[in-house]
């Protein structure tokens, strides 16, 4: 079904202030009947799913995505960025911006690092040695288990 265009700016009022009576107000429906407006529009299934579909695309827009934040990090580690930092003065505190620290530009570079992992031979030591120690543990542990004596419990007349 196609959207009137009171209800389109209906649509538009309500996903920016989220009050459906003063949405129906600002789309040019009448005040006295604004706040039964406002709720059967909210009732329409078609004006509903508009809604949410529109509050989708603003939630998708605040969370930053994979690539972005590498963006960031790669920025960060580059020292393509810089931050604002308060400095005392004679005269009082002023701001400077500065890039990165040698701190912030190796902790960017780890991160990546994470995302990116290489053919280390190092990292495949590390591995190596991880999966000996659980294969140890998990064989110790069945050794355990076989090796734990029988109790064979005898009642009063001798019997099992």
């Amino acid at each position: 079904m196609s959207l009137t265009a009171k209800q389109r700016k209906f649509i538009d009022n309500y996903v920016e202030n989220g009050n459906a009576s003063q949405a129906a107000i600002d789309a040019g429906y009448s005040k006295k009947t604004a706040r039964q407006v406002g709720a059967e529009n909210l009732a329409k299934p078609y004006i509903k799913s508009e809604i949410d579909k529109r509050m989708k695309e603003i939630e998708s827009e605040k969370i930053a995505k994979a690539d972005e934040v590498l963006q960031f990090y790669t920025s960060v580690l580059r020292a393509e960025i810089e931050e604002t930092v308060a400095v005392g003065t004679p005269d009082g505190v002023d701001t400077v911006e500065v890039p990165p620290n040698i701190k912030a530009r190796l902790a960017a570079g780890k991160e990546i690092m994470k995302r990116y992992p290489t053919d280390d031979p190092l990292v495949e030591q590390q591995l190596r040695k991880l999966r000996a120690e659980a294969k140890l543990a998990e064989s110790k542990l069945q050794t355990d288990e076989q090796q734990t004596p029988q109790i064979t419990i005898y009642d009063s007349w001798g019997r099992e």
